[in-house]
Order: C-alpha cells, then structure tokens, then sequence
C-alpha cells in the first residue's frame, strides 16, 4: 500500500488549490475597475458630442438654450451614472457570490481529498475532527460508531470531551438516537439560543451512511465564538458531504484493519503449520 501522504503535504496541496482561486479572483477585480471606467468614459463621450453638434443661436436665446441643454444633460448624466452605479452594485454582488462559492468549493474538495487520503482508521478520525474544528467551527462533538449487534452508539473520538465518559446511546432514544434510526439530519432551528437540557443534547447531529446504511453518526452540542450565531450554507454544504464521505472513509479504514488482522493471523498460521513459528 502507498504510504500516506503527509499533513504537510495536504497543507501544501490546499495552499495551492487555494492560490488558483485568489488569482482568479483578482483578475476578475480588475476587469470589474476597467469596466466601471470605460462604462463612465463612454458615457462622457457621448454627452459632450452632443454638445459640439448643437446649432448656434441669438446671444439671449443661445444662453437659455445653453442653460436649458447643461440641465438636461445633467439629468442625464446623472441618470446614466445611476444606471452604471446600480450595474456595477449587481457585478459586485455576483463577483462576491462566485468568490464565495470558489472558497466553498476548495474547502469541500480538501477536506474531501483529506478524508479519502489514508486508510488507517485512526487517521481517518483524526483528520475528520480537524474537518470539523476548522471548517464548521466546533469545540465540542463527538464521532460515534454503530455497533449493529447491540444496536449502541458509540463514542471513537471527540473533542472538548473524553469519549470513554461518553454514554452509549440506543438507536431510537433521544435526538443523537433517532437520527441513527431515520437517517436524517438534525439541525437545532435556534442556533444562537440553544440551551441544552443536558450535555448529550446536540446543536447538530448528521448520520454517517453509506446509502442507506447507517455506521454511526456526527453529533455536535457547540460551536466555536465567532460562529455561534448562525450556520451558513457552507456549513449545511459539508455536513451534507460529511454524511457520505466521512462514513465511507470510516467504513473502508475499519474493513482495511479487519483484513490486515486476519491477514497477519493467516500467515502466523501458516508460518505455525510450515514449522517457520517454531
């Protein structure tokens, strides 16, 4: 198997993906400031052609005409900026949309390379805690594994919590256990005065599934200052790639330690019977 690759080199990995998006976004700074200045220069132009093409007439009439002209254009002008204002209020607005949906975009693709880079459980969980530290902003969840003979949850890793005081918790009871029996997300509607009615009360708590199979579930009862008031739709966009990719990097990791054991239990076997043991 190849050796996993590093911490570092995901770092690395995620400077770079990110660095094609802020040039990008740069660019596209730069053709909005061109845009609004040709926008405005075309506009000038046009108004002071006008002017130059106007007849000449008697010394009174040509002062009111001159007055009556400089006002309309005026009007226009300042209609016309409005017109250029308000367009490139909408140009802003998008170029934020798309910056936006790019930072998005690169957060979901690294922490999805990350989750799918190793198949060593603990790793797995490791980097999946960091997913949930740095991208949705918790200071306290739990992982929790389905045991689907006893049909308990529980805790294999956590942070701001011990996971060995953790409760296992029954499929079916409370909020953590009946999205482990729906398989649907739970998402507390009042994020900035949830008040727990005791310490396994989640904010928010997503089943890890494969399809429709349920390994276990994210439950996360805090979130960090800064994004305690509200979850935006990024947070919603990686819950929801969570849900999938973190069950399934889960689940391989834990079927990849299975076989290596009973891999390294055969071959002992063998080496018993062949006398290599002795």
């Amino acid at each position: 198997m190849d050796k996993p690759e590093s911490t570092g080199d995901l770092f690395k990995k995620t400077r770079e993906f990110l660095d094609i998006f802020r040039k990008g976004e740069e660019f596209t700074q730069d053709l909005l400031k061109e845009n609004e200045r040709l926008r405005f220069k075309i506009i000038q132009i046009e108004e002071e052609s006008k002017t130059v093409n106007k007849g000449e007439g008697s010394p009174v009439s040509k002062l009111r005409e001159a007055l009556k002209q400089l006002e309309e254009e005026k009007r226009t002008l300042l209609d016309r900026f409005r017109e250029v204002e308000a367009e490139n209020k909408d140009f802003a607005s998008k170029y934020i949309e798309v910056e936006e949906e790019n930072n998005n975009l690169a957060n979901l693709y690294v922490a999805s390379y990350q989750l799918h880079s190793t198949l060593d459980f603990n790793e797995v969980l490791r980097i999946l805690q960091e997913i949930v530290i740095n991208l949705v902003g918790s200071d306290r969840f739990a992982i929790m594994v389905l045991d689907e003979v006893t049909n308990l949850l529980t805790a294999v890793a956590a942070e701001g919590m011990d996971e060995k005081r953790i409760k296992k918790v029954k499929v079916g009871d409370g909020v953590i256990g009946d999205v482990a029996r729906t398989g649907e997300s739970y998402f507390e509607p009042d994020v900035e005065g949830f008040k727990p009615a005791n310490e396994m009360d989640p904010l928010v708590c997503i089943p890890l599934k494969i399809k429709d199979r349920i390994i276990g579930v994210l439950a996360v009862f805090s979130l960090l200052e800064q994004k305690s008031k509200k979850l935006s739709r990024v947070d919603y966009e990686l819950f929801s790639m969570l849900a999938g990719h973190a069950a399934t990097a889960i689940f391989s990791s834990k079927l990849y330690s299975v076989s290596e054991r009973k891999l390294s239990t055969i071959q002992g076997f063998i080496d018993l019977l062949s006398g290599k043991g002795l």
